[in-house]
C-alpha cells in the first residue's frame, strides 16, 4: 500500500487484500492450527498457524504500513517474540547478562562475607 495515504486509511485498509474465495475486504480470522499439504512441506503458503497464518500476515502488513517499514513482525506468544530478540541481540545480550551476573554474583559474596565473618 502505498506511504501517501493518511494514517486513518492505513489503519483500516493496509495489509488487507479482497479474498480470492469470497471477496471478503477484512482478513477473517482463522483459528485453525495446520493447513492443508500435498505433501510434506509442500503447502499454499502456511503449515502450522505458530509459524504464520494468513490472519498474522496481514497485521504483520498493517504494523509495516502503519510504521512506514518494510517489515511488520507479530509472535504467537511472548516467550516467541523474547526468543526472536534474544537471537538478535545475542552477543550484546550475553556480554551485558556475564557483566550483570558477575556484578550481581560479587555483590551476594560480599555480603556474604561480611556477614559471616
Amino acid at each position: 500500500m502505498e506511504q501517501n495515504y493518511h494514517l486513518e486509511t492505513l489503519a483500516i485498509h493496509a495489509g488487507q487484500e479482497p479474498d480470492p474465495t469470497t471477496g471478503a475486504i477484512m482478513t477473517p480470522i482463522y483459528q485453525t492450527s495446520t493447513f492443508g499439504q500435498t505433501e510434506p512441506g509442500i503447502n499454499q503458503g502456511y503449515e502450522y498457524s505458530r509459524s504464520g497464518n494468513p490472519t498474522r500476515a496481514a497485521l504483520e502488513a498493517l504494523i509495516a504500513a502503519l510504521e512506514g517499514g518494510k517489515y511488520g513482525l507479530a509472535f504467537a506468544s511472548g516467550l516467541a517474540s523474547m526468543d526472536t530478540l534474544m537471537r538478535l541481540l545475542n552477543r550484546a545480550i550475553t556480554s551485558l547478562w556475564a557483566a550483570t551476573y558477575t556484578a550481581a554474583l560479587t555483590a551476594c559474596l560480599s555480603a556474604y562475607w561480611r556477614v559471616s565473618a
